[in-house]
């Protein structure tokens, strides 16, 4: 199972076009915290293609949704792509 296998789970289950999550939820869910890296919104990329280089955005992909850092809040929006 990987690092980021619980957030996809999550994300899997929700029947909502959008949601929100902070951080410490995230953090919760995966049992461990985010890199410091999370606050800056290249680490939420939606990178696609065999050139990924982020790999915790497949959790959220292969979920179907897309990730947005929401500038200074430490919260994250996912839309369902």
């Amino acid at each position: 199972m990987g690092k980021y296998d619980p957030l996809e789970g999550h994300l899997r289950r929700q029947t909502l076009a959008e949601l929100q999550m902070s951080f410490t939820e995230i953090e919760r869910l995966i049992g461990a915290m985010l890199p410091a890296s999370a606050a800056r919104p290249q680490w939420w990329a939606n990178e696609k293609g065999p050139r990924r280089t982020h790999i915790q955005c497949e959790a959220w992909l292969k979920a179907g949704f897309n990730a947005f850092l929401m500038s200074g809040k430490e919260r994250v929006r996912f839309v369902r792509s």
